[in-house]
């Protein structure tokens, strides 16, 4: 059932334009389970093992990038967002609502 939970997750995230980032909550929703943004934060700690997945456009609703930790260096999360033209100050989008994707149900 996780498994089934995570491949939902990962197909939200695939759909994420580049230069843009959704929220963990946003994902939950549209996966029809918006109690679980924080499950939805478990199957992007294991994202890593998709390389397909861009789990740097995933970060939480305030648009902080508390995902970095679980990749390869504390800044990747950072220049990936800035290469696709995301300005990232202090661990945080710049211009946050610009940026944001909701993805739909």
């Amino acid at each position: 059932m996780q498994d089934d939970f995570f491949e939902k997750v990962y197909a939200v995230v695939r759909k994420i334009p580049n230069g843009k980032v959704t929220t963990y909550g946003a994902i939950a929703k549209a996966i029809g389970s918006p109690q679980s943004a924080r499950v939805v934060g478990y199957a992007m700690n294991n994202a890593h093992a998709h390389e397909d997945v861009p789990a740097h456009r995933v970060v939480n609703r305030k648009g902080l990038l508390t995902g970095k930790h679980h990749f390869s260096s504390s800044d990747a999360m950072q220049r990936l967002l800035e290469a696709e033209g995301v300005e990232v100050t202090d661990d945080k989008i710049q211009n946050f609502e610009q940026h944001l994707w909701k993805p739909k149900k």
